[in-house]
């Protein structure tokens, strides 16, 4: 039968393709139908696909769904996400659900090592989000600025100085500071930091470090190791105090992606942890939890950081609220068993 003269048997000849009807076609919901004509992540590529074919097949054409969304509001909240992070993944979660609680829905677009954060916000924008919600984002606060005049922005987890849009974060510093004052009331001294790399974040989080071990009068055990986001800088980092004169008694990451890569190479040396080093990350992502790790972290409470940026969201878009607001949230020391009093 074909396709086209199916849909007039089914609608009239006066009467449009309807959503119901591609979905009835396909055998899926009207609501997967309508993810995939929006072009939101979430059906497989297969339907997809089926949906497309169907669309096309009754003369339901992409123009007319684009004429719709122009008529009223998508209420379509963009996410940018690094693919990369457990933690991200934990907030994109939390995002759902509290968009979810508001009439909302969230567009996904994610950073990868080929697919830089202009691309992914671009995206973002292309699919008619009615705000962006970018979790890390690393642009310039001008950058930002500049796309908040465009769409609201909501920048989570990342302080930005002197730039007029929203903010929702942790106090990094004091996060890692926390950390610090926790191996130091153990009896730690030669604690060594593993650098995040470039970027606010990292900044912070350093600058944490370097703060608190002042505070405790031990400037001359501060050591900074360079690194990065990832379980290979942590593994790095290891290796170079492996290959040293002494090890520290404890070892504090950037976060908890890099200790996971600190646990292993020191594993696969003989280094017992705690027993001879101890070792804390940062974010208390999913991974952190497992008991193969069993990682004394810091909690940036991803779900409240969530429910927060969706709240500054909704001001913006439905309240009118104009001027911006950061909202900076206490960080809390999750104790696990890698800390432990030095030998």
């Amino acid at each position: 039968m074909e396709g086209d003269g199916s849909a007039g048997h089914r609608n009239g000849t006066n009467k449009r393709p309807r959503l119901e009807d591609v979905a009835a076609r396909v055998g899926v919901s009207t609501a997967s139908v309508s993810l995939v004509l929006r072009g939101v992540p979430g059906p497989s590529e297969r339907t997809r696909q089926r949906v497309l074919k169907a669309a096309a097949d009754l003369g339901y054409q992409a123009d007319r769904t684009a004429s719709l969304l122009a008529s009223r509001r998508t209420r379509l909240l963009g996410v940018l996400v690094d693919i990369h992070s457990p933690f991200h993944a934990e907030l994109v979660e939390y995002l759902h659900t509290a968009a979810e609680d508001v009439g909302y829905d969230l567009v996904l677009s994610t950073l990868t090592r080929t697919r830089d954060e202009q691309t992914a916000v671009e995206t973002l924008l292309a699919f008619r989000s009615e705000a962006l919600i970018l979790l890390g984002p690393t642009a310039p606060a001008d950058t930002l600025a500049a796309l908040d005049r465009k769409s609201p922005v909501i920048a989570v987890g990342r302080r930005i100085a002197d730039a007029d849009l929203d903010v929702v974060r942790t106090a990094d510093d004091d996060g890692v500071g926390q950390v610090v004052d926790h191996l130091v009331g153990l009896g730690h001294r030669a604690i060594t930091y593993v650098d995040g790399g470039k970027g606010v974040i990292a900044t912070d989080r350093r600058r944490g470090y370097r703060t608190a071990m002042r505070r405790h009068g031990l400037d001359t055990y501060i050591r900074v190791l360079r690194g990065d986001h990832t379980e290979a800088a942590g593994e790095r980092a290891a290796r170079q105090l492996l290959d040293g004169a002494e090890l520290p008694t404890a070892v504090v990451a950037f976060n908890d992606q890099c200790a996971i890569g600190v646990l292993a190479a020191l594993s696969r040396a003989g280094v017992a942890v705690p027993g001879q080093v101890s070792v804390a990350g940062y974010d208390d992502d999913t991974l952190s939890r497992l008991s193969c790790f069993n990682l004394t972290t810091v909690s940036q409470s991803a779900e409240e950081q969530a429910r927060h940026a969706v709240t500054a969201a909704v001001e913006r878009l439905d309240q009118g609220r104009t001027e911006s607001r950061e909202v900076v949230l206490t960080p809390r020391l999750v104790l696990r068993g890698t800390t432990a009093e030095p030998n």
